[in-house]
């Protein structure tokens, strides 16, 4: 089809094609941004990246109710690469940002690569060998050993070592930790006091209680400290150290109870001290990057290291190949650079040329959950009181949904997130708690007591 066209500031009209040059003033002009995932850590990254200027539009697949309120959700199934492949021609995406791990273990980053109308556009993750960091513990621990990194001790059973794993077991000390290898929804870690009952659930471990996550079960040896988290940008080379945060496991106050996916963080964390980070960096980050760059894994994206600060030393306990949550929802809010910016500079190799700064600040989250979770849970409860909340407040939706009125509803066991900052941990608090008593719905459960082991924490 032929049209006259006429730019915008431009004088001169020519006879063009009409969907070349289209497409041409849409690359010009749009920065889309298109972040995979549905959940609050999701709902953290596209409220950060929508701030950024450069940014035209960010696209959330397939996102929640919240996610609608700084972006446009995408209704597609993310484990369905040729659905995001539509999603990125169809609403001209120059960046993909992916949230949660499944998609890099299955391989989206290396689809990406392989097919010529993705690998020119940018993608924040690593690829599918890189992922192996998160999908298989005992890939995670052998590259440990490799690289030097301080790690504890493990071995690792399969149904053909199985008598041996349960003497090696009968060599340690409790508390005995046993996880799955590969990917079990955050549920596939069982720390047991007694050896019995620790050598009876690694059996039911090989047998399939967690799928086939549990095929291969990596015996650990127990760490004892205090837990943070760290979170490393890194494009193979150059990299950032993120604001780090310790999140809050156990469902009950004073960490009591079963593990969830997380119902707290605070950031930053008193005992992560200059000395402890540059620690970190040359134990750590240093050799993990390089043991990167030696095995030629492409790897453009965050390295999350759950560390255990052992009389301030630290030890690796698990790597993830994607940003934590809830400490996302906490750490976003202390970027005070354009983050957008940042991840554009990752995915380009130029990571050195980037601007980052975070504030001194402390932020609190507080996740609201539903009741009976992580256990059985109700969804559909109507979520009211949201507009009440405090503009000083960032309010990250982990699981919600529009109902068929348009009214927000929960759909997960994780629901909402609330982040306070404060000059102190003792202010923050006082913020989260205030307005996270302001949202309601039926059965809403929270801990009460986050960050009040960190308020008087001396080394």
């Amino acid at each position: 089809m032929e049209k006259i066209v006429m730019y915008p500031g431009d004088n001169k009209k020519d006879t063009v094609n009409f969907k070349d040059i289209q497409a041409q003033y849409i690359t010009a002009v749009e920065r889309n941004v298109l972040v995979l995932g549905s959940g609050g850590r999701e709902h953290a990254l596209a409220w950060k990246i929508a701030q950024s200027e450069s940014v035209s539009k960010v696209y959330i697949a397939p996102g929640n109710a919240g996610t609608a309120s700084v972006g446009e959700n995408v209704a597609i199934n993310i484990s369905d690469f040729q659905a995001v492949k539509d999603a990125v021609l169809k609403y001209h995406i120059n960046m993909v940002v992916v949230g949660p791990e499944q998609p890099l273990v299955d391989g989206i980053v290396d689809f990406f690569k392989a097919d010529s109308d993705l690998k020119d556009v940018k993608i924040i993750g690593p690829d599918k060998r890189g992922a192996q960091l998160e999908g298989s513990k005992a890939y995670a621990k052998n590259f440990m050993e490799k690289y030097g990194i301080p790690t504890a001790k493990c071995f690792t059973v399969t149904a053909d070592n199985l008598e041996d794993g349960v003497k090696y077991l009968a060599t340690l000390n409790a508390p005995y930790v046993l996880k799955a290898d590969g990917l079990a929804a955050g549920k596939g870690v069982l720390i047991l006091d007694d050896l019995k009952e620790a050598q009876a659930e690694l059996k039911e471990m090989l047998s399939g209680k967690f799928g086939a996550a549990s095929a291969k079960v990596v015996i650990e040896q127990f760490l004892k400290g205090i837990e943070v988290s760290m979170f490393v940008l890194t494009d193979g080379d150059n990299y950032v150290i993120l604001p780090e945060a310790k999140d809050y496991k156990r469902i009950g106050d004073g960490d009591t109870g079963l593990n969830t996916g997380g119902m707290g963080a605070v950031s930053p964390v008193p005992f992560v001290t200059p000395d402890f980070v540059a620690k970190v960096e040359n134990r750590i980050i240093k050799p993990t990057i390089e043991g990167l760059k030696q095995e030629k894994i492409d790897y453009k994206g965050f390295i999350f290291l759950g560390l255990m600060n052992c009389g301030g030393d630290p030890y690796v306990i698990e790597y993830n190949v994607r940003m934590g949550d809830p400490e996302t929802e906490g750490v976003m809010t202390r970027i005070d650079s354009d983050f957008a910016d940042l991840l554009d500079k990752c995915a380009q190799g130029k990571l050195n040329e980037a601007h980052y700064q975070a504030s001194k600040e402390t932020s609190v989250t507080v996740m609201l959950v539903s009741g009976g979770y992580p256990e059985a849970y109700k969804k559909g409860m109507k979520i009211t009181g949201l507009e009440d909340v405090c503009p000083c407040c960032i309010v990250a939706h982990a699981g919600t949904k529009f109902d068929e009125n348009h009214d927000v509803v929960t759909s997960g066991g994780r629901v909402i997130a609330v982040t306070a900052h404060g000059k102190t941990i003792e202010e923050a608090r006082e913020k989260a708690y205030h307005n996270a008593k302001l949202i309601h719905f039926d059965g809403k459960n929270f801990r009460h007591d986050i960050g009040v082991d960190l308020m008087n924490y001396h080394a």
